[in-house]
């Protein structure tokens, strides 16, 4: 299925020439290993994944509208826990109701639903047969006081694999006092779903308010988010879910309060491994997900006034830079079923588009 180019370069905008145009000069497309039909075979036959392993993943590759192209449409729900669920469903009390975020999922065409053991768990014997569940193991609640913004696990991956997953889920706050420890947390329940045969996807999120510095926020800077992928990958993440880079140089602008410097880098990967165009600095998140070989898939961001617009934009900048797709959940739920549906399709449209090529 081809979707067609106007409708893109239409919600682009001035943008369309820029991002459909450009050619990157970082990173060769060439030496990416980029979504394709056999995706599966030709990265993980290699691998220590496991046939089941292969077979969850698969199931995931093969879902939805985007099924054997080698792309993800995800549909994540854990804003209920992880930004309060009347923060979250208010704008559309609608999805309160377990049933109505699955069906929105399958009626919006997308591969697989992510969401909370309590969410699937309530409707796992109607749809897990229906589109493959992957259940978020652990999250950040907000009602302790203060807010910690810690990740703390909710359920066991015994429970995601009886009720049906084909995949499990799970945040790092890499950067924060208590990554540590989520990063042992993680570790340890990615192993158990490998062994079960389930697959993993890491959100590699960044936090520390010392990436806040200078007026500047270096929470989506391409250099510390591509570490974070290249963290998650080390984990056994078969995808990373990582926030669309915003800018670079987080390593150079975050200091020790004593004035020195913070972390390790490298000026190549300033000057010729990437640039300040975002598909450059996508392209450098791909490039720590060990060149692809584990799919990057960008989130969707916030509600706001131009979600279809700003959601073509994510996808065609994750797709042109060798990603594997769109996790979008908030810019689809909190909004009535049929307009979540048309911008879950619009997200779509772009992988389905031959037009929109890697760059």
């Amino acid at each position: 299925m081809t979707a067609s180019i106007d409708r893109i370069v239409e919600l682009l905008g001035s943008d369309a020439d820029n991002l459909l145009g450009y050619q990157s000069k970082t990173i060769a497309r060439e030496r990416l290993s980029l979504p394709g039909p056999d995706f599966v075979e030709r990265v993980f036959m290699n691998s220590d994944r496991s046939p089941r392993v292969l077979r969850s993943l698969q199931a995931l590759y093969d879902g939805g509208r985007l099924g054997g192209t080698g792309y993800l449409s995800i549909l994540p729900v854990d804003q209920g826990i992880e930004h309060a669920a009347g923060a979250s469903f208010a704008p559309n009390p609608d999805y309160f109701d377990p049933a109505h975020i699955v069906e929105l999922a399958i009626e919006g065409g997308c591969n697989a639903v992510a969401s909370t053991f309590g969410v699937l768990g309530m409707v796992a014997r109607r749809y897990a047969h229906r589109i493959p569940f992957v259940v978020k193991l652990n999250h950040n609640e907000l009602l302790s006081y203060p807010n910690s913004y810690d990740q703390i696990m909710f359920g066991t991956v015994e429970q995601a694999y009886e009720m049906g997953a084909v995949a499990v889920g799970a945040t790092i706050y890499f950067g924060s006092p208590e990554s540590t420890r989520q990063i042992v947390d993680v570790a340890r329940a990615f192993a158990r779903a490998h062994e079960l045969g389930m697959a993993t996807i890491l959100w590699c999120y960044t936090r520390n308010n010392a990436f806040k510095t200078e007026g500047n926020d270096y929470h989506t800077a391409a250099d510390l988010t591509g570490q974070a992928n290249h963290l998650g990958v080390t984990l056994h993440a078969d995808i990373i879910k990582q926030k669309m880079p915003e800018t670079n140089g987080g390593f150079k602008a975050v200091k020790h309060e004593d004035g020195s410097k913070f972390g390790r880098t490298h000026q190549k990967v300033y000057d010729e491994l990437s640039s300040e165009h975002p598909i450059d600095l996508t392209r450098y998140q791909v490039a720590n997900c060990y060149m692809g070989r584990a799919g990057l898939i960008n989130s969707g961001g916030a509600s706001g006034d131009n979600d279809l617009a700003d959601a073509v934009r994510t996808a065609v900048i994750n797709k042109r830079a060798g990603g594997t797709g769109l996790i979008l959940g908030r810019k689809a739920f909190q909004r009535p079923r049929n307009e979540g549906i048309a911008l879950l399709n619009a997200v779509q449209d772009v992988y389905l588009c031959d037009d929109v090529t890697i760059a």
